[in-house]
C-alpha cells in the first residue's frame, strides 16, 4: 500500500452538551472528500479521541465507515494507554473493513524502547492490515527510535511513519537508514515542503479539516516536481500553519470548520475555546486563503 495524498485526521463535531454530533460530522466527511482528500483518519487525536469513551470511539470507527463506503482510504487511530486496548481497537477496525492503522506511542506511560517495539510488535501480530506508526515524541514523552524500527521490518505490512518530530535530520537517518523500506508521511506541518523534497507522498495534517484543498495545491505541485509552484502555494498556507503550531491546535481547527459554515463546536474540556484575542488572530489569518 502506498500511500499518496493528503490525509484528514478528522475532527470530531460535538453539541453544546458533548455528545456527538454525528449530522455535522456526515458534512464534514462530505465537504473534505469533495475537497481533495485522498483518505480520513478518524481516532486521531485532532479528532480528541483521548476524550472518547470506547463505546464512542467504536461508533465513529462505523460511522466514517458507512458514510464514506469505499470513495477515499480509512485510516483508523487506535491508539491507547494499554497494548490490549490496542489491539482490540486494532482488530476491531479491521473486522470492519479499514484500509490501515495508525498507532502511535502509548500516552503517559512513556515506554522505553524494549517496551515500545514489544507493544508494536503485539499489534502487528495481531492483525494482517497496513501499519502505519507515529512518531511524536513532544506529546507522547517518548521517541520511535530505530531500535524500534529495526525491530519492525521483519512485519512487511509495518508500511511507514508518520513523522511529526519537527526534526528534519529524523527524515534523514529515517532515508539513509532503511531506504524505501518505510515510507515517511509528512507529520510537522511548516516542514510539509521540506518532506517533499526529500521524496514524502503523503501528508497527514491536522489543519487539513479546515485548510484541505490548500493543503492538496501544495502536494499536488510538489509530486509534478514543479516545487516553484508548491512553494507559492505554502507560502500562502505556512501563516495559517504556523499559528495553529503556536498552541491550542485542535480549537484552531475547529474554528477553522465554522468559517467553513460546519459548527463542529467546542472541543470537550479540558480544552476550552479560544479567547477572543486568540479568534480574532486566527480568523484573519484564515480568512487570507479565500
Amino acid at each position: 500500500m502506498q500511500l499518496k495524498g493528503i490525509y484528514a485526521p478528522i475532527v470530531t463535531p460535538f453539541n453544546a452538551d458533548e455528545s456527538i454530533n454525528y449530522p455535522v460530522l456526515e458534512q464534514l466527511i462530505e465537504y473534505l472528500i469533495a475537497n481533495k482528500i485522498a483518505g480520513l483518519v478518524p481516532g486521531g487525536t485532532t479528532g480528541e479521541v483521548y476524550a472518547f469513551t470506547e463505546a464512542e470511539r467504536l461508533d465513529i470507527f462505523k460511522f466514517t465507515k458507512e458514510k464514506l463506503n469505499g470513495r477515499v482510504t480509512l485510516i483508523a487511530g487506535t491508539n491507547s494507554g494499554a497494548t490490549r486496548d490496542v489491539v482490540r481497537y486494532s482488530q476491531i477496525a479491521e473486522g470492519m473493513g479499514y484500509d490501515a492503522l495508525m498507532v502511535a506511542v502509548p500516552p503517559y506511560s512513556r515506554p522505553n524502547q524494549r517496551e515500545l517495539l514489544a507493544h508494536y510488535e503485539a499489534i502487528a501480530k495481531a492483525v494482517k492490515i497496513p501499519i502505519v506508526l507515529y512518531n511524536f515524541p513532544w506529546r507522547a514523552g517518548t521517541e520511535v527510535g530505530f531500535e524500534v524500527m529495526d525491530g519492525l521490518t521483519k512485519y512487511e505490512h509495518v508500511i511507514g511513519i508518520k513523522e511529526a518530530s519537527s526534526d528534519m535530520s529524523r527524515v534523514y537517518g529515517i532515508r539513509a537508514r532503511y531506504g524505501d523500506r518505510y515510507q515517511i508521511i509528512c507529520g510537522s506541518d511548516d516542514q510539509a515542503l521540506d518532506y517533499f523534497l526529500w521524496g514524502t507522498t503523503a501528508w497527514i495534517g491536522g489543519a487539513a479539516s479546515c485548510a484541505p484543498l490548500e493543503h492538496h495545491r501544495v502536494l499536488e505541485a510538489a509530486l509534478a516536481n514543479d516545487f516553484v509552484t508548491a512553494r507559492k502555494h505554502m507560502e500562502k498556507l505556512m501563516p495559517l500553519l504556523r499559528n495553529v503550531e503556536s498552541g491550542s491546535y485542535l480549537q484552531k481547527v475547529k474554528v477553522g470548520c465554522e468559517l467553513l459554515g460546519i459548527p463542529v463546536g467546542n472541543p470537550r474540556q479540558p480544552l476550552l475555546p479560544l479567547t477572543a484575542e486568540d479568534r480574532a488572530e486566527f480568523e484573519k489569518i484564515f480568512k487570507t486563503l479565500d
